[in-house]
């Protein structure tokens, strides 16, 4: 395995759990210490990572995501119980953006699979193609600068579509949030999309699973009291829970 690939796979497994040994990556690689230490280093010259004593955390401050096919890997059952959650919040006859993300995919699949007759509008390729042999339902992509890592569009172009809707209901998918921080990412171009579809819903739901929760990226996209609800698993700890709530946020919990 490549130098580039080993750290790669160490970047992935830590945005799953946070924390690991040098030992565990040692093992998990079939590789000397040495050679995880270096990579370990590499990563942490980079901002993605913290080296700390017998191995490596996160950096809060997120500074990449992942690609769309690394996340897509991740929490998969977690992800399609928000999907389920999130499709009872949709009526017949609205008009719903589903941001780009795995999770919003699943939403559109669970909504495809309802037969409900909605109009969708997205930023997302991989939900468009999805989408495309789903005739009971009216699709509009925003179109824009391509992000070819998230196979999703952004920016200006792509904000300024969504600015002129009126939407029912804001799907919107994340890479950091917390209380502090509100909603945030390390990509400029997803913060004018994010918050143009804010602006333009009636009801805004956060979607997300709790290992997003407690990093945050260098643009600040809204503060949490932005979302009418928030659909998350439950390991999110239920002293956080009581914080959220009394933000007047629906907090909509489901199995990880």
């Amino acid at each position: 395995m490549l130098p580039e690939e080993r750290q790669s796979f160490i970047y992935s497994y830590l945005y799953q759990h946070a924390y690991v040994t040098f030992s565990a990556l040692a093992q998990l690689l079939n590789v000397s210490h040495m050679t995880i230490r270096r990579d370990i280093q590499m990563l942490e010259k980079d901002g993605k990572v913290t080296i700390i004593s017998g191995g490596a955390k996160l950096n809060e401050a997120l500074k990449q995501e992942l690609p769309w096919q690394e996340k897509a890997q991740l929490h998969h059952q977690t992800k399609r119980n928000i999907a389920r959650v999130a499709e009872t919040l949709v009526e017949s006859g609205q008009v719903i953006y589903l941001d780009a993300g795995t999770t919003t995919y699943e939403i559109a699949r669970s909504i495809g699979d309802q037969l409900k007759k909605v109009t969708i509008v997205t930023n997302d390729f991989t939900i468009g193609d999805y989408l495309m042999e789903r005739q009971h339902i009216t699709f509009f992509h925003t179109g824009g600068q391509v992000d070819r890592r998230n196979r999703s569009c952004i920016g200006n172009s792509a904000a300024a579509f969504i600015r002129g809707l009126n939407l029912d209901i804001a799907f919107i998918s994340t890479s950091s949030w917390d209380i502090e921080h509100g909603l945030s990412t390390p990509d400029e171009g997803k913060a004018l999309v994010k918050q143009a579809a804010l602006a333009s819903s009636r009801r805004n739901v956060l979607v997300s699973d709790s290992s997003k929760y407690g990093k945050y990226g260098m643009f600040h996209i809204c503060p949490l009291q932005a979302f009418d609800d928030i659909i998350h698993d439950d390991l999110l700890p239920e002293e956080l829970q009581e914080k959220i709530k009394q933000l007047a946020i629906n907090l909509h919990v489901v199995k990880s």
